[in-house]
């Protein structure tokens, strides 16, 4: 079964206000880009990614929490994160019966988060091509040396 799929399921079987609320936040999710991939980890928890975790999916018995992996980073000018909201690295949106999906909202927070990931890989990139620039410097250090001797 794909990831996917499980997820079809876990909304299919959560047949109360939580399983319409997850569909809700997936369906904003899936539309802020066409090349967000869903996962299914930790056991049975949704999760969307490109370029890295953007989101974790959970319906919990009086809720529906989802977790932005580093939504401590992200602008949230709705004001939709209400948890977390002290932490240094996750924001969570937690949903409540009753509660309405802003779709157009939570649409601009994954492209928010998408961007970050995005960011923070092309860090890495650069990170890692001086990494490999000092250790040629560093090579070719030793070898200039080597034929001194």
């Amino acid at each position: 079964m794909t990831p996917s799929e499980k997820i079809d399921q876990l909304i299919a079987t959560t047949a109360d206000w939580r399983g319409k609320t997850l569909a809700a936040v997936r369906k904003a999710i899936l539309s802020a880009n066409k090349e967000i991939v869903e996962e299914w980890k930790w056991m049975g928890s949704p999760v969307w990614e490109c370029d890295g975790i953007i989101a974790v999916g959970n319906a919990h018995k009086d809720k529906v929490k989802l977790t932005f992996s580093h939504g401590a980073s992200l602008a949230d000018p709705d004001g939709l994160f209400n948890n977390g909201l002290n932490g240094k690295v996750w924001r969570a949106i937690d949903l409540f019966e009753g509660d309405k999906v802003n779709a157009p909202a939570l649409k601009k927070l994954v492209q928010a988060a998408i961007a970050f990931n995005r960011g923070k890989r092309a860090k890495k990139k650069v990170a890692e091509k001086r990494s490999v620039a000092k250790v040629a410097k560093t090579t070719a250090r030793v070898k200039t040396n080597k034929t001194r001797a």
